[in-house]
């Protein structure tokens, strides 16, 4: 009887929130590890691209919206914010770092602006929620928008003021805006994982749900199918 009970509240907890397993790599289909492969940008490809970090949520659901953003070339998981050295995806999950949960995204600035790519970021999730987006709860979840000049602290700055003056969100907005120090990228098994694991669970339920909220509503920012910058 008492295992019964114990079942059932694992299965409840994972429904709700998202589950924090050793490691996710059991979860991928020995196929699907080999379909779909993404073919990624090497280093040296990367940098003529300009870059932005930020932090919304499960990396699987941000990393999937920047994707699907024009002048976006490649856009890696990984982990920022905090002080600790080459974190891990368990110590970062279990909240046993200062660390979030990060995008690294790659751009070019002739096609999608910094400013532009801040108005996605704020656009695409709740900034008013404290340590949390959707299901997922602890400090490794809470937004932050980085800068690595006054350029772009500025152009943060400015978007929150006139979020805030036209009222947008009835809470206040509670988004770190942080100087970048360091983007740890994160696991191999955690890139691309909606495009590699569409009928994960939290995949279905969570993120598309996500990402078709924010091509409703930034239409005007999405790739085109066949648009040079993506890598399908």
């Amino acid at each position: 009887m008492k295992r019964t009970v114990i079942l059932l509240t694992l299965a409840m907890i994972c429904t709700s929130t998202r589950c924090k397993l050793p490691s996710k790599e059991a979860q991928l289909p020995s196929d699907q590890k080999q379909a779909e492969q993404h073919t990624a940008l090497t280093e040296e490809t990367l940098e003529i691209y300009q870059t932005a970090y930020f932090a919304s949520g499960c990396f699987w659901c941000v990393e999937a919206i920047f994707e699907h953003v024009k002048g976006v070339a490649e856009v890696h998981s990984g982990y920022a914010g905090g002080t600790e050295e080459n974190p891990t995806y368990n110590q970062v999950a279990y909240g046993r770092t200062h660390h979030a949960e990060a995008v690294a995204v790659y751009y070019d600035p002739q096609i999608v602006s910094f400013d532009q790519l801040v108005e996605i970021f704020f656009g695409s999730h709740d900034p008013t929620t404290l340590n949390r987006q959707g299901p997922d709860r602890g400090t490794q979840y809470r937004s932050i928008a980085f800068y690595k000049n006054e350029a772009e602290k500025n152009s943060i700055t400015a978007h929150i003021a006139q979020l805030e003056s036209k009222k947008i969100y009835e809470k206040p907005i509670i988004t770190e805006v942080k100087r970048f120090v360091r983007f740890y990228k994160a696991e191999d098994y955690h890139q691309d994982f909606e495009r590699r694991n569409p009928n994960n669970s939290y995949i279905k339920n969570v993120s598309i749900p996500r990402l078709n909220r924010f091509k409703d509503g930034f239409p005007q920012y999405l790739k085109e199918v066949h648009d040079n910058t993506s890598q399908p």
